[in-house]
């Protein structure tokens, strides 16, 4: 079920898999350290041509002419407003659903988790009309609801699956030692259930922040204003904004970019251990 380790008596292995995985993660970092140091860049050092050598003048003022000279900070405040509620229901939704799926026998019960997978495997592009035209029906189009109930929505099938993973491999005689002694369901999936699986929630807190946060596709489908829009789509209001002003939506973009950044770190300890929850050796 899991990937045999690398042995330490394969050496030659172990120091193709080192170069090799330093090498992808030097390719993967390499754009945004470019961002990184065009946002440090004088306006005159861009127009000088100057994009990969380190900067002779850092210029932090960057940053601040960002918040005075744009709405970021309302673009940023509006990301919360989708993010956090789109992520509690989703995990919500997906703790509830995983502990009936993992733990009760009920007709249709595979066909349904298939249901939930199998949707993870739709293009999002095929659903981008149907999606649009309810948005527009209901009257959500253009607002937080939208955006907040279709993260949920799109978000619930990987989630649903996370969670029945992990919630399937509590052992079985636990919940029906609580039956016995005449714990209701209720109680048993709050105060037992919840407790064993809350590194997991951790860890699927983590991605779906990620996830929702970094979502372009629904925001430019749902949204027109610029008191819904998220600070993913704000970027390419900024970039028209600013014209040719790089080290400006570079800062953009470093400061976009932040908030998941500092989730994963605030949470690294319970991410791990939620990855790891019920992995064996061998």
């Amino acid at each position: 079920m899991y990937p045999k380790p690398i042995l330490p008596r394969q050496r030659g292995l172990r120091a193709v898999y080192a170069t090799g995985v330093t090498v992808m993660i030097l390719l993967w970092l390499l754009p945004l350290f470019a961002v990184l140091l065009t946002s440090l860049r004088t306006l005159a050092a861009i127009n000088a041509g100057h994009y990969w050598s380190w900067p002779h003048e850092l210029d932090f003022s960057n940053y601040v002419r960002v918040f005075q000279q744009s709405d970021i900070g309302r673009y940023l405040l509006n990301s919360l407003i989708i993010t956090i509620p789109a992520v509690a229901g989703a995990i919500t939704l997906a703790t509830l659903a995983g502990f009936a799926l993992a733990k009760y026998r009920f007709p249709g019960s595979t066909v349904l988790l298939a249901i939930f997978v199998g949707g993870n495997f739709v293009p999002y592009q095929v659903l981008m009309v149907p999606v649009r035209t309810f948005s527009l029906h209901f009257g959500l189009y253009n607002s937080f609801a939208a955006l907040i109930l279709f993260h949920i929505a799109f978000q619930s099938g990987f989630a649903i699956f996370f969670m029945r993973n992990f919630i399937a491999v509590l052992p079985d005689d636990l919940l029906e030692a609580a039956r016995v002694d005449g714990v209701a369901d209720w109680k048993i999936f709050r105060h037992i259930v919840l407790p064993l699986v809350r590194p997991a929630i951790a860890a699927l807190s983590v991605l779906l922040f990620t996830f929702v946060w970094n979502d372009y596709f629904w925001a430019l489908v749902l949204v027109q204003g610029n008191d819904v829009r998220p600070v993913t789509t704000a970027l390419q209001t900024l970039e028209g904004q600013f014209i040719s002003s790089w080290q400006l939506v570079s800062a953009a973009a470093i400061i976009a970019a932040l908030p998941p950044v500092i989730m994963f770190f605030a949470m690294q300890k319970h991410f791990i251990a939620g990855l790891t929850l019920g992995a064996s050796k061998g």
